[in-house]
C-alpha cells in the first residue's frame, strides 16, 4: 500500500518513515501542503498521514485535497494541543488522529483499524485467481488446475492474505497480525517460518525455489511478484 505522509519535521518523518517502509508500506514523504499537493498530482494512494501544524498552512488544506482526489483514509497526527481542534478533521471526513509522542505499534495498529474499515465497505471477492492457484472462497477450497489442494485452516487463511495483497511486500508482523485478526490463533514469527514452508510445499512446482511466495529479503514476503 501507498502512503502518502505529510510532516514538516525532518526527524520525526526520518523515524517513521523507516519504521512503515519496514512493515512493507510505499511511504511519500511530504514537508507541506504544496508539496502534497504535487504528490496527490502525481500518485494514487492508499491511505494519508497528515500533520496538523504545517509550515504553508494545516493538515486541514491537506485532507481536503486527500478527499477531493479519492475516499482514502486519513489520520491525523496531533500535538496535544491540536486535540480540541482536531474535530474539524474527523468532521471533514478524517477517520482517525494520534497523539504525539507515540509509539509506532500504535500508529501501525491504527492504520490496520482503518484499512479493514474501508474494506469491510467493498463486496468480498469470491474467487481468486492467484498465480495459477484457484481459491474459491464460498466453498473455502483451493485448487492448483484440476487438482484439489488440502490445506489446513491456518495454511488457507495465511494463502488469503497474500491472494489479497497481490504484488505487495508484507512485513511479518503484518502477516501476524492478520492471522490473530482473523482467527484469534497463537502464531508467532518462528512457527510462521514453519506455516510458510508448508504452505510453499503443497502450492509451489519448486518449493525450493518458490515463484508464488518469495521471500524479500530483510522485509518479508511477497506474493504473486513475476521473476
Amino acid at each position: 500500500m501507498k502512503i502518502l505522509f505529510v510532516e514538516d519535521d525532518k526527524i520525526i518523518a526520518a523515524g517513521l518513515c523507516y519504521s512503515l517502509q519496514q512493515e512493507g508500506y510505499d511511504v511519500t514523504h511530504c514537508l507541506g501542503v504544496e508539496s502534497a499537493r504535487a504528490a496527490l498530482n502525481e500518485q494514487s494512494f492508499g491511505l494519508a498521514l497528515i500533520d496538523l501544524g504545517l509550515p504553508d498552512g494545516s493538515g486541514y488544506d491537506v485532507c481536503r485535497l486527500v478527499k477531493a482526489k479519492a475516499d482514502i483514509p486519513v489520520i491525523f497526527l496531533t500535538a496535544i494541543d491540536d486535540e480540541v481542534n482536531v474535530v474539524m478533521g474527523l468532521d471533514m471526513g478524517a477517520d482517525d488522529y494520534i497523539t504525539k509522542p507515540f509509539r509506532i505499534r500504535e500508529l501501525l495498529s491504527r492504520i490496520r483499524t482503518v484499512i479493514r474499515r474501508y474494506d469491510r465497505a467493498e463486496p468480498p471477492k469470491m474467487v481468486y485467481d492467484f498465480c495459477g492457484i484457484t481459491i474459491d472462497t464460498a466453498r473455502a477450497k483451493v485448487y492448483k488446475g484440476s487438482r484439489e489442494i488440502i490445506l489446513t485452516s491456518l495454511e488457507y487463511r495465511l494463502l488469503l492474505i497474500f491472494a489479497r495483497n497481490r504484488g505487495q511486500v508484507l512485513g511479518r508482523n503484518q502477516i501476524l497480525e492478520s492471522l490473530w485478526d482473523v482467527a484469534g490463533d497463537f502464531v508467532n514469527d518462528n512457527t510462521l517460518t514453519v506455516y510458510i514452508k508448508r504452505l510453499r510445499e503443497k502450492i509451489e512446482d519448486d518449493p525450493q525455489h518458490p515463484r508464488i511466495i518469495q521471500t524479500v529479503r530483510g522485509m518479508g514476503y511477497i506474493g504473486g511478484q513475476p521473476d
